[in-house]
């Protein structure tokens, strides 16, 4: 009886060529599992040309919802954002696709799991701490460290000779990684980093240039940090992130792009879209500075950059990470209220906030006077607040 190797398979370039390649070189039977985390994808086309291609068994997970509620929503609580840029996409995939490519594994009594990461990516380290943090028996296959392919080129020329259908061309050469989250182009031209991308490769975005010329105002409901409505109408995680990338897509809403450091010690340049993902992290931000005290939003400003890392470097499966999320929670209480916002051409502006945990009061902070404040105490609290510098330069003077 032969072994069985669940194939990580999106359909793409590097999984098209596995099936194949595994065929070659392994006696086992190929299970592929497509886990739909917003790809755009026709499955069943997906299935189709996984079988053709030689797997034995296909499953297509739909993941939408869950990936949206318990990944992308814990990150955007956290304000998780990599490198002050990056809005996670890719990272916050990764760990839900490594436990379904276990559980699976499970249901079919595998013992190996097969990715088709590249030996320089990312990914690589995701996929298989997230696999070793759930069944670190399981054993893996990554054909890139291993076969004699070098480069996309030459996965191209090895699709071609073995009759494997596949969208890339050698003109049309870039990589990339779709979600509901974001779309991520690499490589190509964009390696030089001499060269301005070109804005034909937006698939998610219309160019800011030739957005729209009217406006755009919406209102985003949040209840305790978790983004609820839309212009009033309660949505589903995944339709909330649907509609907000339609809605920042057509207003140029969303690009960047980023020189970001690797977890694999070398730099790479991408060009993400997230179109309702930098709305929704826009907002959130807002309702935070609305809604928390000083001290609890700067220490959770220290929090976000840790969890992104944490994210970024695949070690969502971690202690650290659910104690941070534990403490977000906590922030979160009164995160509730609405936020307006106007789009135009790239650009979002704040343009009206209302919550009832507001930490604003319009009588306090104003000019005028205030029964809570008086303009006199201040003079006492700056001596005090002064004192450990008038002490020092006192001691200067002396010497």
């Amino acid at each position: 009886m032969k072994e069985k190797v669940v194939l990580a398979y999106s359909g793409g370039l590097d999984t098209s060529i596995i099936i194949p390649w595994l065929k070659e070189n392994y006696n086992v039977d190929i299970i592929a599992v497509c886990v739909d985390v917003g790809q755009g994808d026709d499955m069943n086309e997906v299935k189709e040309k996984a079988i053709k291609s030689g797997a034995l068994k296909v499953y297509i997970e739909d993941v939408k919802e869950e990936f949206v509620k318990d990944y992308v929503f814990k990150a955007l609580k956290a304000g998780a954002v990599y490198e002050n840029k990056y809005l996670l996409g890719t990272s916050l995939a990764r760990p839900l696709m490594a436990k379904k490519l276990v559980e699976i594994s499970h249901k079919e009594n595998a013992k190996y799991i097969c990715h088709g990461c590249t030996g320089k990516g990312n990914d690589q380290v995701r996929f298989e701490t997230g696999i070793a943090s759930i069944d670190p028996s399981i054993k893996i296959i990554a054909p890139w460290r291993i076969w004699n392919i070098k480069s996309r080129e030459d996965a191209i020329d090895y699709a071609n000779s073995h009759g494997v259908e596949v969208a890339v061309t050698k003109e049309k050469i870039y990589s990339r990684d779709k979600n509901l989250w974001h779309l991520s182009h690499e490589g190509g031209d964009l390696e030089n980093l001499k060269n301005e991308h070109n804005t034909d490769i937006y698939m998610m975005i219309t160019p800011p240039e030739k957005a729209k010329d009217k406006a755009s105002y919406i209102e985003i409901y949040f209840e305790k940090g978790i983004p609820k409505k839309i212009d009033g109408k309660e949505y589903s995680p995944a339709q909330i992130v649907e509609k907000l990338n339609i809605i920042g897509g057509e207003n140029g809403i969303g690009v960047v792009d980023l020189l970001e450091n690797r977890l694999v010690g070398m730099k790479s340049r991408g060009i993400y879209e997230t179109p309702g993902g930098t709305i929704l992290f826009t907002a959130h931000k807002e309702l935070e500075h609305l809604t928390l005290d000083r001290d609890t939003l700067h220490y959770k400003q220290i929090i976000s950059q840790k969890y992104a890392q944490i994210v970024y470097d695949g070690l969502w499966f971690n202690t650290l990470r659910e104690g941070i999320d534990a403490f977000v929670d906590i922030t979160q209480e009164n995160v509730t209220g609405n936020v307006k916002l106007k789009l135009y051409k790239g650009n979002i502006m704040v343009a009206g906030m209302d919550s009832p945990y507001a930490l604003y009061d319009e009588g306090i902070s104003s000019f005028g006077e205030s029964e809570l404040y008086d303009h006199k105490d201040a003079q006492g609290f700056i001596n005090l607040f002064s004192l450990p510098f008038k002490i020092k330069a006192m001691m200067k003077n002396k010497n």
